[in-house]
């Protein structure tokens, strides 16, 4: 039996674009997924329940009349802290949500739930522990995130983080770090992931629910202008150099609960070492369609 999911098939390339907090919403995942890319949200990113269901039943409609589109993917925090975990995953099951991304924790209930209807769970790790915790959960992919990827991110790198997953771990594996570049996809595939995640390179999109000067720092940003730090949430992540100078830091003495987190996140913007291919605001399907046709020139024979 295949370690990937049935819908790989349906894909343009092997990627998925990461839920961004605070940044993806519908418009940007159905352009990804009519692209032929796996379109994610945080659950998170709509403020109530109610709010969440809007943009499933939105997202299920649209894709509903497109049916040789991508699937779509919601991310799930999974962790005891999150008042809605129960609430929201009610809805994904409702839904019937293709793929469902867990992160800050791997709850065996919540792995059961969502193969109870035919879904896929993925969890993102940073490192080993948190990957067999996760395994060992009964989850169907792993998402490895490795040094330069945006958000909470870990240290070690891409080539040591697949090599030691795979040493033990025979499922489906996305790798997540400065993937900017269809040829970096391929290049993924041939270090043993099955799937590019895909972040900071889509903030700047034009479906993107980023402010106007989130984007624009974006565009000025190279490599060198980002700060990895536990200083904003009490988690190592990757942030824009621009926006920690210009922002009072949180007290994040033994984290921060999720709505002090998100205030934190609405000033101080996350990026990975990828920025430096951002150049421009663009279409959502102008990036993918260049992913697409960097992938199938390495990768189709001549």
């Amino acid at each position: 039996m295949s370690r990937l999911p049935a819908w790989a098939g349906r894909l343009s390339i092997p990627a998925i674009v990461a839920p961004m907090f605070l940044v993806s919403g519908p418009a940007l995942v159905l352009e990804c997924c009519r692209a032929g890319l796996v379109g994610t949200f945080p659950a998170l990113n709509q403020r109530t329940t109610d709010g969440f269901v809007e943009w499933l039943d939105t997202i299920g409609a649209a894709l509903a009349e497109t049916p040789d589109a991508a699937p779509f993917g919601v991310n799930l925090i999974v962790h005891r802290s999150n008042a809605r975990l129960e609430a929201d995953l009610k809805q994904i099951i409702a839904h019937r949500v293709p793929l469902v991304i867990t992160s800050l924790g791997a709850v065996p209930d919540v792995v059961a739930a969502v193969h109870g209807y035919g879904g896929m769970v993925f969890h993102d790790v940073i490192g080993i522990r948190h990957a067999e915790k996760a395994v060992a959960a009964g989850v169907d992919g792993l998402i490895a995130v490795a040094a330069g990827a945006g958000g909470h991110a870990g240290t070690i790198s891409p080539f040591a983080l697949v090599a030691e997953i795979r040493s033990f771990f025979d499922g489906a594996l996305a790798l997540s770090g400065a993937i900017t570049q269809g040829r970096q996809i391929a290049a993924a595939e041939m270090m043993g992931a099955d799937f590019a995640y895909i972040g900071s390179h889509f903030i700047a999109a034009r479906e993107s629910l980023a402010g106007d000067a989130q984007k624009a720092m974006m565009i000025d940003a190279r490599a060198a202008d980002i700060v990895h730090t536990d200083k904003v949430t009490g988690v190592g992540a990757n942030f824009l150099k621009a926006s920690l100078a210009s922002a009072t830091l949180p007290d994040a003495h033994g984290g921060l609960s999720l709505d002090e987190e998100a205030r934190a996140w609405k000033t101080i913007w996350s990026a990975g070492h990828g920025v430096g291919a951002t150049q421009a605001v663009r279409p959502a399907r102008a990036i993918c369609d260049e992913l697409i046709a960097g992938y199938r020139a390495v990768t189709i024979p001549r």
